[in-house]
């Protein structure tokens, strides 16, 4: 992108926030956020109060690493399960999340991800009985190597919110976010 993703704009807050708000606004309990680069900018630009902050001074080892540091510091709540949301899908509603974590208190899958017409999409529950499995990971390993593991038991829920499939990865796409 060339810009900080967690910084860019969306419906009047920065990605970072929407996100939060909308974790916040579904009923997440406790909300960890992971900053890499330019950590300290995020911070002085976003309001983190409310949530956990862990700065990974290693992010260059890749999303594994970041993944493996919020776990860590997540873990000392022992929650259920994760919402693993990433900052460049910022179009993920409150609905969406709050069916998620309504889908998973019901049913208690090892992963449950949201789908829109059969596409899969973001952010993916992950129970905490697959924590330490991705704790495990080598910073080269990706998080859905754990997941696709377990495939065969996946829990998947159809959503009408294309939101979870919009993934912000370069200024075309955040240029056709803008126009909704």
């Amino acid at each position: 992108m060339g810009r900080d993703k967690a910084l860019l704009s969306y419906r009047g807050r920065t990605f970072l926030e929407t996100i939060i708000s909308n974790l916040s606004n579904a009923g997440a309990d406790k909300i960890t956020v992971v900053l890499g680069h330019h950590a300290e900018t995020i911070q002085r630009a976003v309001n983190l109060s409310t949530v956990r902050v862990v700065v990974n001074h290693d992010y260059q080892r890749g999303q594994t690493s970041s993944l493996q540091l919020g776990l860590s510091a997540a873990v000392v709540d022992a929650p259920e399960a994760v919402i693993l949301c990433l900052v460049d899908h910022p179009a993920v509603s409150a609905d969406v999340i709050a069916k998620l974590i309504e889908q998973f208190k019901s049913t208690h899958p090892l992963v449950l991800i949201p789908t829109h017409k059969g596409e899969r999409g973001h952010p993916v529950v992950i129970s905490q009985k697959l924590f330490p499995e991705l704790l495990a990971l080598l910073p080269v390993e990706p998080a859905n190597s754990v997941t696709r593991k377990y495939r065969d038991v996946t829990q998947f829920v159809e959503v009408a919110d294309r939101g979870i499939l919009v993934d912000v990865d370069e200024p075309r796409t955040y240029e056709r976010l803008e126009k909704g």
